[in-house]
C-alpha cells in the first residue's frame, strides 16, 4: 500500500469525522443545510423546467445550425467592435434572464467562435440589463437607482466585455487561429429558416418565464400561456418541415401534454413530460433533430450538476430571500451600512456569491435600505447580484477556465463596487 497516497486521504476523513462530531454552531449548521435543500427544491421548481429546459435547447441550437462564420462575423474576437458588443448587450437585454438560465447561451455561443470580449458582455448583460427588474427598481426603489442601475449595468457590461477581451488576448488569438483553420462546414438549410427556427425557441422561452409587472408587460401576461402553447404550436409545424419529425409523432406528443394537463392541474408536469418525448422523438428521427438533442444534452450534462452544487452552497451559506441560513442576515445588514468604499465591496461581493431569481433582488434591497443599508451598497449588490452567482460561477470555469472565470469575477466585483461608491458619494445624502 502506498501510504503517502493514503495519509492525505485519512487526514480528509479526520477532519470530517471531527466536524460531525463537534458540528461546531449546531443549530446555525442545521438551518443552513435545510436553506441549502429548501433552495434546491425552489430553484428546481421554479427555474429548471420554464428556464433553462428551453435554454439547453436554444444553445444547442446555436451549436448546430447557426454557422460558426455567422457567429464570428457578427460576436467574434475580428468583428467591429461597436457592433460585436452592440449585438451582445441588446441580445442580453432581449432574452432577460437570470444568472443561471443565460449559462447554457452564453456555452453556446462561446463555443461556437463568439469572441471572449462580447461573449462575456452577453453573460453579463442577459441577467443585468432587464427592463421590467430596472422599471420595478425606479418604482419601488427610487428614479435615481433606477436609472444609476440602468446606465451602470450597460456600462458595466461593455467595460467587462472590452478588459475580458484585453487581459486575454494572447490566448484569444491562439483560439481564433484554430477556428479559423477548422474546414468549413457543408452548406446547411435557408437562413430564413434558421431565423424562424431559433427565433420560436427563443419565444417559447420568454413566454415561459413571463412574470407578472405593470401596464403593457401585466396586459401581455394575462396571455401568456395561450402565447406559449401558439409558440409550440408554431415550433411542432417547424419541425415538421425543416427537420422531418413525423407529424404523428408530434401529434402523439400533444395528446400525452393534454392527457398530463388533466392529470395534472398546472402547467409545469404537462411541459416537462412535452420535452421528455419530444427529445426521444428528436433522438428517433436522426440526422439534425438528433444532432440537435445530443448538443442540447451535452450542455445539460456538463450545466446542470454543477448548478445544483452551487444552489445547494448558496443557500447553505446565505439561504433563501428573507431567510436565515449559516451566516447570519444581521451581519450583511451591518457590514453594507454607509456609503463607504468598504461597504460598497462587501455589499458587491456578497451579491456575486448570492443566487437571486429575477426581480427578487428588488424587495430584498427594500428590507435592507430599511435596515440601514446606503444607497452606493445598494446600487453595487443590483449590478453584482443579478449578473453572477456562485452556481454560475462553477459553470462558468467550466467553460472558460478557472483563470478567465476569476478574471471575469473580479471585473464584476471590482466594477460594482466602483459605480456603487460613485453614486454613494454623489447622490447617497
Amino acid at each position: 500500500m502506498n501510504w503517502r497516497k493514503e495519509i492525505p486521504r485519512i487526514l480528509l476523513g479526520l477532519l470530517v469525522f471531527l466536524v460531525l462530531y463537534f458540528l461546531p454552531a449546531k443549530d446555525r449548521f442545521l438551518k443552513g443545510v435545510t436553506e441549502g435543500v429548501l433552495l434546491a427544491h425552489w430553484y428546481a421548481k421554479e427555474h429548471v423546467i420554464f428556464c433553462l429546459l428551453p435554454a439547453f435547447f436554444i444553445a444547442g441550437a446555436i451549436s448546430v445550425f447557426v454557422s460558426k462564420e455567422s457567429v464570428m462575423r457578427y460576436l467574434g474576437p475580428k468583428a467591429p467592435k461597436p457592433l460585436a458588443y452592440g449585438v451582445a448587450s441588446v441580445s442580453g437585454t432581449i432574452l432577460a434572464v437570470c444568472s443561471c438560465t443565460v449559462l447554457p447561451l452564453f456555452a453556446g455561443i462561446y463555443l461556437n467562435g463568439a469572441g471572449l470580449g462580447p461573449a462575456t458582455t452577453f453573460l453579463y448583460s442577459g441577467p443585468a440589463i432587464n427592463v421590467l427588474a430596472i422599471v420595478l427598481t425606479a418604482r419601488i426603489l427610487g428614479f435615481g437607482l433606477g436609472l444609476a442601475r440602468a446606465l451602470g449595468a450597460i456600462l458595466a457590461s461593455i467595460v467587462i466585455g472590452l478588459a475580458m477581451a484585453w487581459l486575454f488576448r494572447k490566448e484569444e488569438r491562439a483560439r481564433v487561429a484554430n477556428l479559423t483553420s477548422a474546414p468549413a462546414p457543408p452548406a446547411g438549410r435557408p437562413l430564413w429558416q434558421t431565423v424562424v427556427f431559433m427565433a420560436t425557441l427563443v419565444a417559447i422561452l420568454i413566454f415561459g418565464t413571463w412574470g407578472h409587472g405593470t401596464g403593457l408587460w401585466e396586459r401581455i401576461y394575462q396571455f401568456k400561456w395561450q402565447l406559449l402553447a401558439f409558440s409550440v404550436l408554431l415550433l411542432a409545424l417547424e419541425l415538421w418541415r425543416f427537420f422531418k419529425v413525423s407529424p404523428f409523432g408530434l401529434v402523439l406528443v400533444a395528446l400525452a401534454v393534454t392527457l398530463a394537463e388533466f392529470i395534472f392541474p398546472g402547467h409545469e408536469i404537462p411541459y416537462l413530460v412535452g420535452i421528455v418525448l419530444l427529445s426521444f422523438l428528436l433522438y428517433r428521427t436522426g440526422g439534425e433533430a438528433r444532432e440537435w438533442f445530443e448538443s442540447s444534452y451535452w450542455l445539460g450534462k456538463q450545466i446542470l450538476p454543477l448548478l445544483f452544487v452551487g444552489v445547494l452552497a448558496a443557500g447553505f451559506f446565505l439561504g433563501r430571500p428573507g431567510h436565515e441560513a449559516f451566516i447570519p442576515s444581521r451581519l450583511v445588514a451591518e457590514l453594507v451600512g454607509g456609503n463607504g468604499l468598504l461597504a460598497n465591496f462587501f455589499a458587491a461581493i456578497s451579491g456575486a456569491f448570492m443566487y437571486f431569481a429575477t426581480l427578487t433582488e428588488v424587495p430584498i434591497l427594500q428590507g435592507l435600505l430599511g435596515a440601514g443599508m446606503g444607497k452606493g451598497p445598494a446600487l453595487a449588490l443590483l449590478l453584482s447580484g443579478p449578473a453572477v452567482s456562485l452556481p454560475s460561477m462553477l459553470v462558468i470555469r467550466s467553460v472558460l477556465g478557472t483563470k478567465k472565470t476569476a478574471a471575469y469575477v473580479f471585473l464584476v466585483v471590482i466594477i460594482s463596487t466602483l459605480c456603487g461608491w460613485s453614486y454613494g458619494a454623489f447622490f447617497g445624502g
